[in-house]
């Protein structure tokens, strides 16, 4: 029998939009019960983002913040962004960019810093914060309407059988569930199915983002400079692009975005990153640095279009989970914190009413109408132009209507489809040829089981794989004849191989242990055939200032 423990709020996940429903919820009403449930070991520690702030979220939660010691503190000086050759850059004046790119007023920060920050605000309110507790599954009332969750099983083998140190994990309920999973979180994603939430959405997009943090010299450092760019080494095979943020103590922020779209199933992600910082802007600001940690995550960019329905019976969903980040901004943390402190007002409203575990479909109508619609809607047509058009075009057509849509409120565009799923987009191997990728030198550029290292994954061996395959024929039978099997390649942290056991003999292998929690492999197989799971509570990667 499962222990049952009652609040009026059950929060899932200790990220940007969870912690402001929390913060936000204790601030309208001090008495009410309110938990964050975290996966991770520790607040922040699944937390990865670029990040440059748009301080609206924390504006609207925190308005004295700049009278606080939250770890937001390196203002924007130099926002630049370029288009990138193979020996060479072209920058593109700040004059022709739309208003809403502009960076000045933003600041540079370590997302992860910020939420235990938050974390810390929300515990003196009164807030129970349990990190290290896997949300594993749902729980439903009579009527099919959510009444909570179950969090913290522990002690299952490989095979799923209970050890003698097993734990049935809790009953979390509340009057409401505010799920903030992050992109493409498993309880999201089995109520977005079982309610039909994007039935009336676009399919949603995604990219992935690799992100690593370096020391470099101080004579090429400096305090508050922005980079964006697009480009090389991304040509017709797949979009997307880089940022450098200097942030405090010499350090920056690199990264780089690979939109899942792409065709050719050779294309490498993680060695497109690599490759990049070879390019001879970027070589001569690491050369003599070190890198620090690594670091990866899928980010949703389908934008204004694929927001599915966010209200179900009993909850909300919101922040990453309800899909709101801004894609040629690359931002979505602001538009997170504004979710959360919105579903915070309903729930709240709602509770006080006597009202629970109802479908709160007002929080629709004030998303898609308050602030976050309108930081989505004028940049809804930016993605499905690029995956339609390519990078120049994408930017001329993309840029005129954004500017549009800055000056007058209307996208002349109208709305635009995205068509496939990521998944789906994948062809098969036969149309194109094999990519020749350079050799990592260990010094700018490193292998992936190296990076991984720096990122302090690690995950109890003996526990039921949270990689879970639909049909375990379907790589080597199907994938691998048809697609050169992706997922050695699409996987940032190489948790996927195929092995020759013997000629012209396969296997499939997964190194779940190697597992950053991207979630790349249950957005981009081209077969749909891997599942992600939760793993035990704690496990997973260990992002210090990510």
């Amino acid at each position: 029998m499962r222990e049952k423990i009652d609040y009026d709020l059950v929060i899932v996940g200790g990220g940007p939009a969870g912690l402001s429903a929390a913060i936000k919820a204790k601030q309208i009403d001090s008495e009410l019960n309110v938990v964050v449930l975290e996966k991770g070991s520790e607040i922040g520690s699944h937390v990865l983002s670029g990040a440059v702030l748009d301080t609206k979220g924390i504006d609207m939660l925190i308005p004295n913040w700049k009278e606080t010691d939250i770890p937001i503190r390196t203002k924007v000086k130099e926002d630049h962004f370029y288009l990138l050759g193979p020996a060479g850059h072209v920058k593109i004046p700040n004059i022709f960019l739309p208003p809403l790119m502009n960076n000045h007023g933003n600041y540079i920060v370590s997302m992860g810093n910020v939420c235990r920050w938050l974390a810390g605000k929300a515990e003196s309110l009164g807030v129970d914060i349990f990190p290290g507790m896997a949300c594993s599954d749902l729980v439903f009332g009579e009527k099919g309407e959510v009444v909570g969750v179950i969090a913290g099983e522990f002690g299952l083998d490989k095979e799923g059988k209970k050890t003698d140190s097993y734990e049935p994990g809790m009953e979390v309920l509340g009057k409401y569930v505010l799920l903030g999973e992050g992109v493409r979180g498993s309880l999201s994603k089995v109520l977005i199915e079982k309610y039909k939430l994007d039935a009336e959405s676009q399919s949603q997009k995604f990219g992935l983002g690799m992100k690593e943090i370096w020391e470099i010299d101080p004579q090429h450092h400096k305090k508050g400079k922005v980079i964006h760019s697009m480009g090389w080494p991304l040509d017709s095979n797949a979009g997307g692009g880089s940022f450098c943020y200097h942030a405090e103590n010499n350090q920056i922020y690199l990264g780089f975005v690979v939109h899942l779209n792409y065709e050719n199933p050779y294309v490498f992600p993680y060695m497109e990153f690599q490759k990049f910082k070879h390019h001879p802007m970027i070589e001569k600001m690491l050369r003599g640095g070190k890198r620090i940690s690594y670091g990866a995550r899928a980010i949703t960019e389908g934008g204004y279009q694929s927001i599915p329905k966010l209200s179900f019976p009993g909850g909300l969903l919101i922040g990453c989970s309800a899909g709101l980040v801004n894609v040629p901004r690359i931002k979505g943390n602001h538009n997170a914190m504004i979710s959360g402190i919105t579903a915070a007002e309903i729930a709240c409203k709602a509770i006080k009413k006597g009202v629970q575990n109802t479908e709160l479909s007002e929080f629709d109508t004030a998303i898609k109408s308050g602030k976050v619609g309108s930081d989505l809607r004028p940049v809804r047509n930016v993605k499905p132009l690029w995956s339609r058009f390519g990078l120049l075009a994408s930017l001329i057509i993309g840029g005129i209507d954004m500017w549009i849509a800055n000056i007058s409120g209307f996208n002349i565009l109208g709305t635009m489809k995205h068509g496939k799923s990521d998944a789906k987009s994948t062809k098969h191997a036969k149309t194109f040829k094999e990519i020749d990728y350079p050799k990592p030198d260990g010094k700018i550029s490193f292998d992936r089981l190296t990076n991984v290292s720096f990122s302090g994954t690690n995950h109890e061996e003996n526990q039921p794989c949270h990689l879970v395959l639909k049909n375990s024929f379907t790589p080597i039978k199907k994938n691998l004849p048809l697609y050169a099997e992706p997922a050695q390649r699409y996987c940032p942290a190489g948790v996927y191989e195929v092995i020759e056991k013997r000629k012209n003999s396969f296997a499939f292998q997964i190194n779940s242990q190697n597992c950053v929690h991207c979630k790349t492999c249950d957005i981009k197989d081209p077969s749909e055939n891997i599942t992600w799971k939760t793993p035990q509570g704690g496990d997973g990667p260990n992002y210090p200032n990510m």
